[in-house]
This record gives C-alpha cells, sequence and structure tokens, in this order.
C-alpha cells in the first residue's frame, strides 16, 4: 500500500521523509507550500487521488475539516484515512462520519513521541475505528513508529491522546517550580538532576528536556500553542473544565503565547517563574 502524507509540520514532516526512505510515499502537501518536499503535490485532492492510505498530520479539527473537505471527491470505496492530528472526540465522531459517505475507513490515529522520537522511528500510536481496517494499515504505521496500541473507539483514541498531553502538561510545570526552587536556593543544575536522576520521580520526560533546560534551549519539539490548544480540547471533555491543574495550566499557556512563546518548546513555561 502507498501512504499520502498532509501536512509537513514538524512530525509530519519526519514522517513523510521516512515513509519515502522506507519507498511507501506516494505524495505530500502542505498548507504553506513546500516543493522541496519528497513526492510533493500541488493540492491535497492530488495526495488522496494517488494514494490507498493518507495520513492527516494538521494543527486542529478546523484544519483537519478544511482537508477532508477537500479531499472528499478522491476517497473512493476502500481509501483508508489515517487522522493523526490531535483532536478532540466530537470532531472524530464528525469526522469518521464524513469519511464513511464517501465509502472510505477513518481511523483516529494519535500518537506520543515528540520530534526526536519520530525521527528514530519511536513514535507511539494509539489507534482507535474498526480492528480491521487498524490491521491493513498496521505494517505501513510500524515503519516510523515503536508501538500501535489498539484502544477502542475513534473518539476514545481522540481522548486518550489528550489525556496523555495533560499528564505531560501538568509533570513538566511540576518540574518547572522544581527546578526554579533549586537555582533560587543556588543549587546548580548538575546537582539538581544527579540527584533528581536518583528519585522516583523521574521520568522519561524529564530525561528528554534535561538539556534543553540546562541549555536554554526554547526550539520547538512540541509548542507551547499546540500544548494550550490541546488543553483547550481537553476543557471541553465531559466536565473537564472544573478540573484545577487543568484550568492552571491552561491559564500558564494563555500567558506564554501572550509573552510570545507560542512557537517555542512548552518548556518555555519555566520563563514565567523568572
Amino acid at each position: 500500500m502507498k501512504i499520502g502524507v498532509i501536512g509537513l509540520g514538524i512530525i509530519g514532516g519526519i514522517y513523510a521523509r521516512n515513509y519515502d526512505a522506507s519507498g511507501v510515499l506516494a505524495g505530500t502537501w502542505n498548507r504553506t507550500p513546500q516543493p522541496s518536499a519528497p513526492h510533493w503535490c500541488e493540492t491535497p485532492e492530488a495526495v488522496a487521488a494517488g494514494a490507498e492510505v493518507v495520513q492527516i498530520v494538521v494543527s486542529d479539527p478546523p484544519a483537519v475539516e478544511s482537508v477532508l473537505l477537500r479531499i472528499a471527491p478522491a476517497l473512493s470505496a476502500g481509501k483508508i484515512v489515517v487522522q493523526s492530528s490531535t483532536i478532540d472526540p466530537a470532531s472524530s465522531k464528525r469526522f469518521a462520519a464524513m469519511v464513511a459517505e464517501r465509502g472510505a475507513h477513518y481511523l483516529e490515529a494519535p500518537f506520543t513521541g515528540s520530534k526526536p522520537a519520530a525521527e528514530a522511528r519511536r513514535t507511539v500510536f494509539y489507534l482507535g475505528g474498526d480492528v480491521a481496517v487498524i490491521a491493513q494499515v498496521e505494517p505501513i504505521l510500524s515503519l516510523i513508529s515503536e508501538h500501535r496500541l489498539v484502544i477502542g473507539t475513534t473518539e476514545q483514541a481522540a481522548a486518550l491522546k489528550l489525556a496523555m498531553n495533560l499528564n505531560i502538561a501538568v509533570q513538566f510545570q511540576g518540574l518547572c517550580e522544581a527546578l526554579t526552587l533549586a537555582r533560587r536556593s543556588g543549587i546548580s543544575d548538575e546537582v539538581f538532576f544527579s540527584v533528581f536522576s536518583t528519585n522516583m520521580g523521574f521520568s522519561p520526560l524529564a530525561k528528554l528536556k534535561e538539556p534543553k533546560l540546562r541549555s536554554g534551549d526554547f526550539s520547538p519539539q512540541f509548542s507551547v500553542k499546540h500544548m494550550l490548544k490541546d488543553m483547550c480540547l481537553a476543557t471541553g471533555i465531559n466536565g473537564c473544565d472544573e478540573f484545577p491543574g487543568l484550568a492552571t495550566l491552561r491559564k500558564r499557556l494563555v500567558e506564554a503565547e501572550a509573552r510570545g512563546f507560542g512557537d517555542e518548546d512548552y518548556i518555555a513555561l519555566i520563563k514565567l517563574l523568572r
């Protein structure tokens, strides 16, 4: 099967290059033109027409909807849409219906793992939808990921991704505050992370972000604006707007974006503590 990638941001672009290296890439398209991208197409319709599987990796539900509306005429029976943007459950249900109306198949396939994981083909997909369709695309997704986890419905896969990102954001806010407390007490970053690495609270997230925090490298692996979008989507799920941690994080992310940090990595939250 050949796959097309629509959305060539930080992760989508890496996926496209890895698919191309594996010989399965049919086409690529991005709203901001990137003619140098492998198998570049002038329109998303051309990508959908030339591929059996179309993977969408864009920013938010409105962006996903705009792509689906454009490629709908090319979604003939048997084609598969793999939706890998982080969206909310209600949008997932609506998009699945849109694709089904064309006789095609829809899978929700958000992923976890930032830029380094994508480059190493070690992202993890949360898959929601028909298990038979999941089995069809699993060999292709295995080319760019370490694990493919079957979650349940499309809505459940979308919700689980937001739950995972909420946990990451809460962990990181705690790390920012702990590190800042240590720094204000005259404790070096070297001592802090040396001790932290032996503590039960240490995590893969802390290991990933340690070099960026120590060097002040705010280049995006996962941007403030995208984390803010995800926290806003999480707020709309089944009364989650009452969660105090989520409300605090949303407020902090809004402040970070307002201060011009939107395109930086979400480690920029630590700047708000200075």
